[in-house]
């Protein structure tokens, strides 16, 4: 046959023989990268004659003694089968499989059935992981729902669960292997215990899990050939003024050589403060006005003195780290911010939270902090003004229904934003409870895609930790605001009488704005209904 004949093969115990059926005509080879997508099978039914037990396929990849990379999602086929077969049926576990690894078999027969296990996507953001820490050893009986690994993902570590029985017979991304691309091979697993040590000098190919990069037409050696030439005289001429000035040759700029030509001076009277000592404009425009005297020339830039070595250390980024730099870049690049700021008096709020942290104390529960009312009174302006609760998007503005607020978390490994999911629904005490909850959980670097995705609004707080008095916070994206929460201070401010004075404590507080979903008076109004729940906090409990 034109085309090399492959088959199907589940990795069953009654296949003792697997180079001989790969060697039949009539077989099949089928690859597929995306677990999504769901292939047709057609042409004739023989390759459905054989007893083959087919199991849970995730992944299929073609078995050849070349490997062809293809585009992800397409199937390839040297033998076309029937329309009306199972071919469905076959994949219908596939699609719903999460984990992005790849079934292999050897053309070679001392190499048995096995399963390589690809980084998966564990967020919607994520394109790259790091191996964190590796819960299972090589040799290790591993079973559906046990964790094999801590993979550090975009946002947070997450664990990585095996979704098939078997053993693990190699380890190929390390405990602490970094930028691992999506899709890319971290794990073999085998059915049979005796299979492990067959796979310890195996190497995955380089595009098993991945689609190939679509190749784009080499251009045509003459037009080459052409570029060279045409790129390689500018260089050559680009070297010669960086070379220190001769003797015989004099260096000047075109404008201070047309200068002094002028003015019948001749270049080798001036001295040149320009790199390498080149005579500029300013020098010949100094040497006529001294009379023609010839000129000091004036210390260059660039000195012999040795600069002093400074002792530092790099820190590599972290995958939070590297995350957080390109959102907040990105909503700085692209978010038109303006910002609001508003001080409120929080002594009703402080007296109401001393009276609910008195019961709570009696009836054994957590107390309630300012952060946890600042939460609720956001939560419910947000109810109240719900253009604020929104988010842009090319083709329209999405105004979600549910509050879900963010709380951002600051920790040793960088920024977090965990999430407290209708915020507008619960109690002050749940409220804490779960802010509590999710802060911990952002210490200790186990915060999973549900803990901080969703979020509609986001709360900054630095005053009460910190003591900053009024900061302006960088936009969450896809959010259209967030909230920037500064310290309280007792202020002097005028009483009821002519001559009386009181001192009342006062939060400043600053909301930034996406301009193209929240106009200014929409963002004024947020702040208004939010001010009167800080200062008028028994509204909040109604």
């Amino acid at each position: 046959m034109t085309y090399a004949s492959r088959i199907i093969i589940n990795h069953s115990k009654k296949l003792k023989h697997v180079s001989t059926i790969l060697r039949r005509d009539h077989a099949v080879a089928v690859r597929c990268f995306s677990n999504c997508t769901q292939p047709s099978l057609t042409g004739g039914q023989d390759i459905f004659k054989s007893r083959l037990n087919y199991s849970t396929v995730e992944r299929i990849s073609k078995c050849s003694a070349g490997n062809v990379s293809m585009p992800s999602g397409i199937s390839t086929m040297s033998t076309k089968l029937s329309s009306t077969m199972a071919g469905p049926r076959l994949f219908k576990e596939f699609i719903s499989s999460q984990m992005r690894s790849v079934r292999g078999f050897s053309s070679s027969s001392d190499l048995p059935p096995h399963q390589e296990i690809g980084m998966p996507s564990l967020s919607p953001t994520m394109t790259e992981g790091n191996i964190a820490r590796w819960l299972k050893k090589e040799g290790d009986k591993v079973a559906p729902g046990e964790v094999l690994c801590e993979v550090e993902t975009d946002k947070a570590t997450v664990e990585m669960e095996c979704m098939e029985e078997g053993f693990l017979a190699k380890i190929v991304k390390e405990e602490g292997a970094k930028e691992i691309q999506v899709g890319e091979v971290i794990a073999i697993t085998v059915e049979e215990e005796e299979d492990i040590q067959k796979f310890k000098d195996y190497t995955p190919s380089s595009d098993t899990g991945r689609a190939a990069p679509e190749e784009k037409p080499a251009p045509s050696p003459p037009k080459e050939e052409k570029v060279e030439k045409t790129t390689s005289a500018p260089e050559a001429k680009s070297t010669k003024p960086s070379s220190a000035p001769s003797e015989d040759r004099i260096f000047a700029s075109p404008l201070a050589r047309k200068l002094a030509e002028d003015n019948s001076v001749p270049l080798s009277s001036i001295k040149g403060t320009g790199p390498e000592g080149r005579i500029v404009k300013a020098d010949v425009e100094d040497f006529l006005a001294s009379g023609g005297k010839e000129t000091t020339a004036k210390p260059s830039k660039r000195t012999d003195s040795k600069v002093p070595d400074l002792d530092y250390v790099d820190i590599p980024h972290t995958q939070i780290r590297k995350v957080t730099a390109s959102r907040l870049a990105f909503s700085k690049q692209t978010i038109p911010h303006y910002y609001l700021t508003v001080d409120t008096c929080v002594d009703k709020m402080m007296g109401l939270r001393s009276q609910l942290n008195s019961f709570q104390e009696a009836s054994g529960g957590k107390r309630i902090s300012v952060n946890d009312l600042v939460i609720k009174a956001a939560a419910l302006a947000l109810r109240k003004v719900p253009q604020c609760n929104s988010s842009w998007t090319d083709e329209y503005i999405r105004q979600f229904k549910n509050v879900n607020i963010n709380v951002a978390v600051q920790t040793e490994n960088g920024l977090y934003v965990p999430v407290v999911k209708d915020a507008d629904k619960k109690g002050l005490s749940t409220i804490g409870e779960e802010v509590r909850f999710l802060a911990q959980k952002a210490k200790e670097n186990s915060l999973k895609p549900e803990d901080y995705e969703g979020g509609t609004f986001t709360v900054s707080n630095l005053g009460g930790p910190f003591g900053i008095k009024q900061f302006c916070a960088v936009i969450n994206p896809p959010q259209a605001a967030i909230l920037a929460i500064g310290s309280a201070e007792k202020r002097v401010v005028p009483g009821t009488g002519p001559d009386q004075y009181n001192v009342a404590s006062y939060m400043s507080v600053t909301l930034s704005c996406d301009h193209r979903v929240i106009d200014g008076a929409i963002g004024a109004e947020w702040l208004k209904a939010f001010k009167g729940y800080i200062e008028t906090p028994e509204s909040m409990l109604l």
